[in-house]
């Protein structure tokens, strides 16, 4: 009965912290300017991607470089199946479409992902993003070549995500960055309650186990082959999603944004945010996509860093942002191999256990005094 009133206590505070969160992320759009809200919708995006990949990477230990080609893949398949040249679908059924196709990929390297593991799963995940490049390059008919394509503002009910609606709330208008705003909250909280589920559930053990040792988890009943394959379908899944946002709120995609340095962003956001957490890969993120972007803004009042189209410093803000992250990775590989969310939870134990009251000394019943041994008497 104590630990279910504990449990509750502990759990109340934390949902009222949900609650409050939640009120700020919504009212936000009320208060910021487009800037920002861009951040915080290329933010919100790589985080769905970073999940998906810390699932298959951190809680599965299957190493992958080719996540930008499952990015890829959800980009230009909402844009091509919304889009002309293209079947111009409903945008709404597009996006779903794309994210599925993202997964239909991920099943068709599966039986690749399913028996190779460790730095050969990488250097095969690494020729996807390779191989994906060139399409994105060659079949200008899709993709539009190396000058990419523009991307059909999303419509759900005939309500318009596009910048163009003249939209009106509480004096603010809202522009596409207000309304991606909130589709963006909507699909992340959806990823995040998925993985955690995941995570907490049967297949999240089963793929810890996986990671742990393969033998063991093939002792205790786990099919191998088969959750490995699961986990790589389920991560491209999300990296589709991840790249139907991207698209959206950039407007227009690219084929030189999907190469290599954005699956090294990638893996830098779940080693930075800590391997096999949600909230970390969240953090990491959130860290890797923001930094570069105010830096950007912010270089000119930054030393050593030169603005963009001047030559006033030694590196440009980009560089300088990779610099940082890539700083920020050796230092969380050297003092905290689990990343800023094993951090702040260690921290948070320890505040938690400074904050505790002293135990007091149980006070225990008076020992009765012993009784007097009886003199023995003298044998007769």
């Amino acid at each position: 009965m104590s630990d279910r009133l504990s449990g509750t206590r502990t759990g109340t505070p934390r949902l009222w912290w949900t609650l409050a969160a939640v009120v700020v992320l919504c009212a936000l759009p009320f208060y910021l300017d487009a800037f920002w809200l861009r951040i915080g919708l290329f933010s919100m995006a790589a985080a769905v991607g970073a999940i998906g990949l810390g699932l298959l990477s951190g809680t599965a230990g299957q190493l992958s470089l080719g996540h930008a080609f499952f990015l890829a893949v959800g980009a230009y398949g909402y844009v091509w199946l919304a889009g002309e040249p293209g079947p111009a679908l409903p945008t709404a059924v597009a996006a779903v479409l794309a994210v599925l196709l993202a997964g239909a990929a991920g099943g068709l390297f599966s039986p690749v992902a399913g028996r190779v593991r460790g730095v050969y799963l990488g250097v095969a995940t690494l020729a996807l993003v390779f191989l994906g490049h060139h399409v994105l390059l060659t079949a200008d008919s899709v993709t539009g070549g190396f000058n990419g394509r523009s991307v059909p503002p999303l419509e759900l009910g005939g309500f318009s995500f596009s910048a163009d609606s003249g939209l009106t709330l509480l004096g603010v208008p809202f522009g596409a960055e207000e309304k991606l705003w909130y589709l963006g909250l909507a699909l992340f909280a959806l990823t995040w309650f998925t993985a955690r589920g995941l995570l907490r559930g049967r297949p999240g053990r089963a793929l810890v186990a996986l990671r742990d040792s393969e033998t063991a988890a093939a002792v205790m009943g786990v099919d191998v082959s088969r959750y490995r394959s699961a986990a790589f379908v389920v991560s491209s899944m999300y990296a589709g999603l991840a790249g139907v946002m991207i698209a959206l709120s950039f407007r227009r995609v690219v084929p030189d944004y999907f190469g290599l340095v954005l699956s090294v962003d990638y893996l830098a956001m779940i080693v930075i945010g800590g391997l096999g957490s949600v909230a970390g890969a969240t953090a990491g993120a959130v860290f890797v996509t923001a930094l570069p972007l105010l830096m950007t803004r912010y270089a000119d009042q930054l030393p050593l860093v030169a603005a963009p189209g001047t030559t006033g410093g030694p590196v440009g803000p980009t560089e300088a942002a990779r610099y940082l992250y890539g700083a920020a990775i050796v230092l969380i590989l050297l003092f905290a191999p689990d990343g800023l969310h094993g951090l702040v939870r260690r921290l948070r134990a320890r505040l938690r256990r400074r904050s505790a009251p002293p135990p007091t000394a149980a006070t225990s019943p008076t020992p009765s005094p012993a009784p007097s041994a009886r003199a023995k008497e003298p044998t007769p």
